[in-house]
């Protein structure tokens, strides 16, 4: 067929039809474009410097954005005389905030003086030799690596990132990913509390021992930690290697290869939504190889849009989990790369922030589970949130070992904590739904004589509190006994631990 009867043909098209095909085609690359821009404009939205509300003066919220809290004076001290004068003259309840991460109404209550620790962050002294340093408790752990490091000296025990301030860890007794550790308590050597009355005491696990182990994971509850004396350990090198494997086989594989290795220094696994059945484990061992990453810690002010598109796309796209397990986690986790302990403990919240927690916010639930009954726990806990079709990022698993003796310990025997890292509505619908699956899984871990843990969003019932903490009520006494009048309060303690 030639060329000129191929134009005959095409004349030949009838032009009502030629006419519905150029209006067709000017129909999709209209679409195609006007998608492209919501496209653009969408991720924009997403990968945005973050845009914090400012809340007016006296209104107190945490991370989350859920708890706003009207109070009746703030101020902000960077001496001990200063907290110990306020806490003389007022006479209605206080409260005290740091780094304001706890998610449930942890640092406040309606009407109170609250105390602001975060220019109360001095390094009072450091001793290499003896591995300890002592600050002021409104420091952030980050300060407290910037000051050791040139020393190659590094914290013990801390949270996973280091925007935390110190009195806020010690007052939830917070872990991290520490193989052969667990709560932060087994590496204080000493506090110093402002009490009710205004005196200051020193407390330690044998002197004061009483005031040592309701100040640690107390929340505020029984006065100020203004000091805190720290054991720290050695710097090391430390390479990454992960593992992949069926959750059913994790235990056996952390017992194994894990638990008494001496040169493992983090670990965590992750258990890949929303079918909970694979499971990564990621573990940080010593190395004396050369470092791959020269950093000694994560260079602050970085933007993290990457990041925040990464979370966009687990907890938004149709297959973002899916992208999460079989492309976006094999990639970045192909390489074994070498770093400093310093830079893996000085990762940076900034990371996980959202452009904007106005519709929607990130949020933590973690539930403990003594070792030996894993196995129990996660079918339970796969079928409430598969039931319940919640919007999981990741659910993280950590080792601790038993607490030494804090009066609220969550770890009673050795555990696995189960970090539940989630999204959610700002609506009242929404935080209702997050009200039930959270008491279901509470129930789930304390059927199996596990506990959870209260920094995050107060939808446990009294009776869960009771049995997740038995030995409330020995705080409370603690409570009536220092602090009679019932100064120092948050939502948390208005809650379960209100005297009575």
């Amino acid at each position: 067929m030639d060329a000129r009867h191929l134009n005959n043909t095409e004349n030949q098209t009838p032009p009502r039809r030629r006419r519905r095909l150029r209006l067709l085609t000017r129909i999709v690359a209209i679409a195609v474009t006007a998608f492209a821009l919501w496209f653009i404009a969408k991720t924009w939205s997403v990968v945005r410097a973050p845009v914090i509300p400012q809340a007016p003066p006296l209104v107190i919220n945490d991370v989350s954005q859920l708890n706003p809290i009207h109070v009746a004076e703030v101020i902000t001290p960077t001496t001990t005389a200063e907290i110990v004068e306020a806490v003389r003259r007022h006479t209605g309840p206080i409260s005290i905030g740091g780094a304001r991460h706890s998610m449930g109404g942890q640092t406040a209550t309606d009407g109170a003086l609250f105390i602001d620790m975060r220019q109360f962050d001095r390094i009072l002294s450091f001793a290499p030799a003896e591995k300890t340093i002592t600050v002021q408790a409104g420091i952030r752990w980050r300060q407290i690596q910037e000051h050791i490091d040139p020393a190659n000296l590094s914290v013990k025990i801390m949270q996973s990132y280091a925007n935390f301030t110190v009195g806020g860890s010690l007052s939830v007794n917070a872990h991290g990913r520490y193989v052969g550790l667990g709560p932060i308590i087994l590496s204080v050597r000493s506090l110093k509390v402002v009490l009710a009355d205004g005196t200051v005491v020193e407390a330690s696990p044998t002197s004061n021992a009483d005031i040592f182990n309701g100040v640690i994971g107390g929340y505020g509850g029984l006065g100020v930690i203004v000091e805190a004396t720290l054991e720290l350990t050695d710097n090391v090198k430390v390479r990454r290697h992960t593992d992949t494997m069926a959750v059913t086989e994790y235990k056996r594989y952390f017992f194994e290869h894990i638990r008494d290795r001496p040169d493992a220094v983090f670990h965590n696994a992750e258990i890949y939504p929303p079918v909970y059945t694979m499971v990564r484990a990621v573990t940080y061992s010593i190395t004396n190889d050369p470092v791959t990453i020269q950093d000694r810690l994560v260079p602050t002010g970085q933007s993290y849009r990457l990041d925040r598109f990464g979370l966009w796309v687990v907890s938004e796209w149709p297959l973002g989990k899916s992208l999460q397990q079989r492309i976006f986690d094999p990639t970045y986790f192909a390489s074994e790369p070498v770093t400093w302990r310093n830079y893996e403990a000085s990762l940076d919240t900034a990371e996980l922030e959202p452009a904007s927690r106005e519709t929607f916010t990130y949020a933590i639930e973690e539930y403990f589970i003594p070792v030996d009954r894993f196995d129990d726990f996660v079918p339970r806990m796969r079928q409430i949130l598969r039931k319940h079709d919640v919007n999981v990022v990741y659910v993280s698993i950590r080792n601790a070992k038993q607490d030494p003796g804090s009066l609220l310990a969550w770890a009673r025997t050795e555990v696995f904590a189960f970090v539940v890292y989630y999204k959610q509505g700002t609506s009242d619908s929404a935080k209702e739904q997050v009200g039930v699956w959270t008491r279901e899984l509470t129930d789930a871990a304390l059927d199996l004589g596990g506990s959870y843990y209260l920094p995050y969003q107060l939808h446990a019932t009294e009776e869960q509190f009771l049995r997740a903490y038995p030995r409330a009520g020995e705080f409370i006494a603690l409570k009536q006994r220092l602090d009679p009048g019932n100064k120092f309060r948050n939502q948390l303690l208005d809650k379960y631990l209100y005297p009575r």
